[in-house]
């Protein structure tokens, strides 16, 4: 997995499209391999999802607001003999974040297990042994997902059936089980079913249609902790920039790709407004969707327009970033509301498509830790609600939506905002699509982690049609997340090395 030789260059040039965290991964890693690395950026700036925003002091990051999985990041960082240390400073959470719930009740979970497990305890009766079992179960599944599949590329369900570690674990890994149904074995209880489900909407789906694998998500959430990196998620950004550009890495900013030009099997080049690249890889980070509509010639397809259509994506969201006048102690660096009908939400998220009313709501409030984010004694938060993709919207209706989850917070969560704003943003699904070029409007990259939209039934990280062509990032393989996009670099980077080889 790591590799600490810093080789020379090999003559061979790469193309990145796209300069999220798995054109980033994969652009630093290849580098790092003696490949000249061109990144070319839709956007002002590196990050994708991941950009920053800077208004009137305050500072937001306006997509992922979560640093799990540490040792992920750490693995790519080993690559080049660096730890995260050398970057920037890691906090622990504590408590990690805060739920309230419908009945205007909240709960603070800590990553102590002894403080989270008497919290259980205190809900539901036995459920502070359930809740240990619980996290074991999800670790096994975790140290498998690790060590024995999310850093191998896998082209078929032939590629497990080899992995020894996989076949002696696999009856205890539960993949077929609706999540929905697996955390009922352990938790009766609806507040505490909520808490150990929420984190799937970091993959992009729900309990109903996640697999019972996921379960690993609450022990990488309880036990793993929940980290802040000083100076936001952006700064994880800027270490792998700066990583990448010590290795000879070029970025070119402003430059929306237009075309993707083939002969017989090979991309020949990669067009945009002001330049035509040639490379001898090109590694799309940009949705795969929206790559695959770049091709000149739609015969080198991987898939059909119809194909992304059938799929279940991941969920748009529409995000407030708020700048407000004073400090709002109820609101912890990471909160959440769950409202009362949760299966309704997850309805109206997958299936109904239609803009939730009594919504579940996320709400990041950097400022509870970090003073450089907002001025001093205001408070910078990002409001986000899960909605569906694809949803019809314009200007007027995002501001009176605004309105309205701003009047639910102030409601549900007994916090006053509204008279405190003094700065307010909105972006939504149409924005992901304009923004990020985004398929339906999802705000997470790909396609929902249902049990065949998983593994080995994800779009694939290589192109079947044009040998030079890969992709990365959430839209392919591990999947959707930050720390699986940073390894789909690892993935695609063993891809190239080995044909040159």
């Amino acid at each position: 997995m790591v590799n600490k030789k810093v080789n020379k260059k090999n003559g061979k040039s790469v193309l990145v499209i796209g300069s999220g965290f798995g054109g980033l991964s994969t652009a630093a890693l290849l580098a790092k391999e003696g490949y000249q690395v061109t990144v070319l950026e839709k956007n002002e700036q590196a990050g994708g999802r991941a950009s920053r925003l800077t208004e009137n002091g305050y500072t937001f990051d306006m997509g992922p607001s979560w640093y799990m999985m540490p040792e992920v990041f750490e693995n790519f960082y080993a690559e080049f003999g660096k730890t995260s240390k050398d970057f920037f400073k890691l906090e622990k959470l504590t408590p990690q974040y805060r739920v309230f719930f419908e009945d205007k009740s909240f709960v603070d979970i800590t990553g102590d297990f002894k403080k989270d497990a008497a919290l259980f305890e205190s809900i539901e009766p036995g459920s502070g042994k359930k809740l240990r079992q619980y996290l074991d179960e999800g670790e096994l599944k975790y140290r498998i997902s690790v060590d024995s599949i999310l850093y191998e590329n896998m082209d078929s369900v032939l590629d497990f059936a080899k992995n020894k570690e996989l076949r002696k674990s696999a009856h205890k890994v539960g993949v077929l089980e609706p999540m929905e149904k697996y955390i009922t074995k352990f938790f009766k209880n609806h507040k505490l079913q909520q808490i150990m489900e929420y984190n799937l909407v970091f993959l992009g789906c729900s309990p109903h249609n996640a697999p019972a694998l996921f379960s690993m998500m609450g022990y990488v959430d309880m036990e793993l902790g929940v980290w802040y990196p000083e100076g936001g998620i952006y700064a994880v950004v800027e270490s792998m920039v700066s990583l990448a550009k010590e290795h000879g890495v070029k970025f070119v900013y402003n430059s929306p790709v237009r075309s993707i030009e083939s002969e017989n099997s090979k991309v020949t080049s990669v067009v945009t407004d002001k330049k035509t690249y040639q490379a001898d890889y090109v590694v799309s980070n940009a949705d795969y969707a929206h790559t695959e509509n770049l091709l000149v010639d739609q015969s080198k397809r991987n898939h059909s327009t119809a194909y992304w259509e059938k799929k279940v994506s991941a969920p748009s969201a529409f995000l407030l970033y708020l700048g407000v006048k004073r400090e709002i102690p109820e609101l912890l660096h990471h909160t959440l509301y769950f409202g009362s009908d949760w299966k309704r939400h997850f309805g109206e998220i997958f299936k109904d498509k239609k803009w939730p009313q009594d919504p579940s709501i996320y709400i990041n409030n950097p400022s509870a830790t970090d003073s450089t984010v907002a001025p001093k004694g205001h408070s910078a938060l990002m409001v986000l609600v899960p909605i569906a993709v694809g949803l019809e919207e314009n200007e007027n209706w995002k501001k009176m939506y605004a309105e309205y989850i701003i009047s639910f917070i102030e409601e549900k969560i007994g916090v006053t905002l509204r008279k405190d704003i003094e700065y307010q943003k909105i972006f939504s699904v149409t924005d992901f699509s304009e923004r990020y070029n985004s398929f339906q409007g999802n705000a997470l990259g790909g396609m929902a982690h249902t049990f065949f939209q998983s593994a080995v039934w994800r779009p694939s990280n290589k192109s079947k049609k044009l040998k030079n062509l890969f992709f990365t990032g959430a839209g392919t393989v591990p999947g959707i997340g930050v720390p699986t996009s940073v390894i789909s670099g690892h993935l695609v980077r063993d891809r190239i090395v080995a044909l040159d080889t």
